[in-house]
């Protein structure tokens, strides 16, 4: 799962993170790929590929592995050619779902997709039928411990960004889709590399789900985010504490 808060109170019942790394490190280096193929091979000279980067870091790459990465994707001798794909549907209980994917089969990705969310209790729509029903955004992540709440506003603020909300689990800065580049270089020129910087889909709504419904719509998302061309997975949805437990169990 990608992307917002709504997902952190269950993000423990998953266990098992280690199982996944492998699977974490080929979605990156698709990530890198891209990045390097649709600019420059320089870090510092392509935005895309910071991101990338930053992704990286996060999952914890190893240095050599992503060295090869952009090597690889800069060379001149082919290799595969990913294409960004997104889907848009709705999962059980009328859950809105966005998926965002790489892939080098349009057709592949398409019918693994739609089988996912028709075998699963959701169907797949047509391209927005449901992403106005969520804010694209750039979010950018710093730990407490860089700055305090009100300077981090300030920062923020001076960087062009919306909002910087600062809670105990740390700063996050939010901006508009065209000024993410920007607000996180800034923030990054002050503060230092930030913890996680990405684009992000963010629901207006959200729908509660009980016991039975979040156990369907979980595994929808398990489904679609085991798909080796799926980048990050969206959704609308919120669980309470007492069914993320209860999950848990």
């Amino acid at each position: 799962m990608a992307g917002h808060s709504q997902f952190k109170n269950i993000m423990h019942r998953k266990g098992a993170q280690d199982a996944k790394r492998a699977k974490q490190f080929a979605k990156v280096l698709r990530e890198i790929t891209v990045a390097v193929r649709s600019g420059l091979p320089e870090a510092a000279s392509n935005p895309r590929l910071r991101a990338a980067l930053s992704m990286a870091r996060e999952v914890n790459m190893p240095k050599d592995n992503v060295e090869r990465a952009i090597k690889k994707a800069s060379g001149t001798a082919g290799g595969d050619d990913y294409v960004e794909v997104r889907y848009e549907g709705y999962g059980p209980a009328g859950v809105a779902i966005i998926v965002e994917g790489l892939t080098d089969n349009r057709n592949r990705t398409a019918g693994e997709v739609r089988a996912a969310f028709s075998k699963h209790g959701g169907s797949m729509g047509e391209t927005n039928s449901v992403s106005f029903m969520f804010q694209r955004l750039g979010a950018i992540s710093y730990p407490l411990d860089v700055a305090s709440e009100d300077e981090m506003l300030e920062a923020a603020i001076e960087a062009g960004a919306d909002n910087a909300v600062t809670t105990e689990e740390g700063h996050e800065v939010t901006c508009e889709m065209e000024n993410f580049f920007a607000v996180r270089d800034a923030l990054e020129a002050r503060f230092g590399e930030p913890q996680s910087s990405k684009l992000d889909w963010r629901p207006e709504n959200s729908v509660t789900l009980d016991e039975d419904k979040a156990r369907s719509v979980m595994k929808l998302i398990d489904v679609l985010e085991d798909n080796d061309d799926v980048q990050s997975v969206y959704a609308n949805f919120d669980i309470p504490d007492d069914v993320a437990e209860a999950l848990a169990a």
